[in-house]
């Protein structure tokens, strides 16, 4: 016994093109389509049509000649035969999509005004000139542009899942910094008199603040991405059942759905707020209000409380051919004579610089550069991300990849996007480098004085590297932890 798909499918090939109904008197005309007796002949009749011209097949277009219908004999005898089939999944296949003003199902859609059309709409005068196509052929470059829509949505979900994971991690890491300060202040302040006992509930209850308000952000943060994941998830989901319906129902409304997609940005958050990671930089100073005969103390203590020293050395690899560095790579010195040091990608080719052996990739180090200037001379100090070009030109601002400050004969500046001269009391000869990766933080301070100069902020993702540059004959510098 045929199935019912199979009915479905003899059924539709004796259909009427225009009814869509079993085919009533076949008829065929010039073209060899077959078309109901009553149909075509109500098909010729229909107002506007051109009485000199020829009336044109509604399937091909082609001419035929309105008195040239030849009666299909042997197609009647299978419709009949077909019918008998057809009766029990007649009600399955009655639910075809018509049109609602002329009864006939819908073949074609016009481009121009967005409408779904039959047979008998596509002859009325309003769509003649327009761009008239099959459904599937107007759904076709669509249905490119939903998976073109599903790929940018993926991507744009991808990166703030990326996002989510990179947070959470600088949020465990700061998690376990004040987890840290928390232990060393106990052990610090177990061995202090009442009075610094109090100074120890101080600075406990400002960790503790501190704690709360990163979980408290995260809280905000998890909320905030889980919305954006539920946006776009919520996008994709109806793109996809949308590209799953048939043509009809996938053009509804199918140019505002895309622009309502592919305009949907992502917000980008970040778990940490800049104010937060100024209350963490600044935690180490709630211990100066300290009585004076505590000062070595509280300089120990505020010194493990900010960074981890950092034993680093120069890599002659990366070294201008112009600096002369030291055995124990922890000092470099200016010179006129190019060095026999051969080209490597790694080598600076300009800028007289140099980097240390090793970088970072998160936590927080501290190192001190000695610097020591002839007249006219200068050093740059501070940090730069692995991809700095090593070739050419250097530009030596953040955009670039560089956070550094410069120490010239009786001045120093700041290396942002413009340089920014700086006012100091005093003429620093050590300077003090402190990295703070997951705050985000390269500072300098005057290793003797304790004196701030300066102070970036960034959001680093890739591995930085401790820099220096020195211009000036006999000018020279080194290292210490």
């Amino acid at each position: 016994m045929a199935s019912a798909a199979s009915v479905t499918s003899l059924a539709d090939e004796v259909n009427c093109p225009i009814c869509q109904g079993t085919l009533r008197e076949p008829v065929t005309i010039d073209c060899g389509h077959n078309f109901c007796h009553s149909c075509l002949t109500r098909y010729c009749e229909i107002p506007g049509l051109d009485l000199e011209e020829s009336p044109t097949c509604p399937l091909c277009k082609k001419p035929f000649r309105p008195g040239s219908f030849r009666p299909n004999w042997q197609l009647a005898n299978v419709v009949e035969n077909i019918e008998r089939l057809q009766l029990a999944s007649m009600l399955g296949s009655e639910e075809e999509d018509v049109c609602q003003e002329h009864g006939e199902k819908i073949y074609f859609f016009c481009e121009d005004d967005e409408m779904q059309l039959c047979v008998m709409c596509r002859e009325a005068g309003e769509h003649r000139a327009h761009t008239v196509r099959f459904l599937e052929d107007a759904a076709a470059p669509y249905r490119e542009q939903i998976q073109k829509c599903l790929k940018y949505l993926r991507k744009e979900r991808e990166e703030i899942q990326e996002i989510q994971s990179r947070e959470k991690k600088r949020i465990q890491v700061l998690l376990t910094q004040v987890s840290t300060k928390r232990q060393q202040v106990i052990s610090e302040f177990a061995h202090l008199s009442q009075f610094l006992e109090e100074q120890q509930s101080i600075l406990l209850a400002k960790l503790e603040s501190l704690d709360g308000d990163i979980l408290k952000q995260q809280d905000e943060f998890d909320f905030l991405v889980a919305g954006e994941i539920c946006r776009f998830s919520a996008l994709i989901e109806e793109l996809e059942e949308k590209n799953e319906r048939p043509a009809r129902e996938l053009l509804t409304d199918i140019r505002s759905t895309l622009i309502r997609c592919e305009t949907r940005k992502c917000r980008k958050p970040e778990a940490v707020s800049p104010e937060l990671g100024q209350r963490i930089r600044d935690f180490p100073q709630q211990a100066l209000p300290l009585q004076r005969e505590m000062k070595m103390f509280l300089e120990k203590l505020c010194f493990e409380l900010d960074y981890e020293p950092a034993h680093i050395s120069l890599d002659p690899q990366t070294s201008h051919p112009k600096l002369l560095l030291s055995e124990d790579h922890q000092r470099a010195q200016f010179s006129y004579k190019w060095q026999n040091s051969p080209d490597s990608p790694q080598r600076f080719d300009r800028a007289t610089c140099v980097l240390a052996r090793d970088g970072f990739t998160g936590g927080r180090h501290t190192w001190v550069v000695s610097v020591d200037l002839a007249h006219g001379g200068s050093c740059t100090v501070g940090l730069v991300s692995e991809d700095v070009p090593r070739k050419g030109e250097l530009r030596l601002r953040p955009e670039e990849g560089v956070w550094a400050v410069r120490l010239a004969w009786g001045f120093v500046s700041a290396l942002g996007s413009f340089p920014i001269r700086l006012a100091l009391e005093k003429q620093p000869q050590q300077v003090r480098v402190s990295l703070d990766y997951e705050v985000g933080w390269v500072a300098f301070t005057n290793a003797v004085t304790h004196e701030p100069i300066y102070t970036f902020t960034a959001s680093f993702t890739r591995k930085v590297f401790p820099f220096f540059g020195l211009w000036g004959r006999r000018s020279s510098f080194s290292l210490s932890s």
